[in-house]
């Protein structure tokens, strides 16, 4: 399912019920739920996406620095959407933004890291940090 489709009636319910178990999910898991939801009602789901697909890329993909880049990469895609709706909630976004930086660090990308670092810098500026 894309991101950008309408989460079946079905699979919000399967969400739902996957995220309220009393068993401890996988990150894996976690994520994908966290996507269906994030589609029926985002100004409750993007802060809990964006921090569960940071422990993703943190638990899972450690070892494959491409995967994990992009998993924080749609973490702050998720932080920006909700900074969007919600302009108080810039902390959310630096917290993405400097997650992203630290994997960029770790791959050595200097011209993105600079890049970032001026957009933390104009977020916290704007949110009075």
């Amino acid at each position: 399912m894309t991101y950008s489709a309408h989460a079946s009636h079905d699979a919000v319910l399967r969400a739902r019920v996957a995220l309220l178990g009393s068993q401890t999910l996988p990150a894996r898991q976690e994520v994908a739920a966290y996507r269906v939801l994030v589609q029926v009602s985002p100004l409750a789901y993007l802060p809990l996406l964006a921090e569960a697909l940071y422990e993703y890329s943190r638990q899972d993909f450690a070892h494959l620095p491409e995967t994990a880049l992009a998993l924080r990469a749609e973490a702050v895609a998720a932080a920006r959407r909700m900074h969007a709706m919600e302009p108080a909630r810039g902390l959310l976004l630096v917290k993405a933004l400097n997650r992203y930086r630290e994997q960029l660090v770790l791959m050595d990308r200097q011209e993105e890291i600079a890049a970032v670092e001026r957009e933390m810098a104009q977020v916290a500026s704007g949110a009075g940090m």
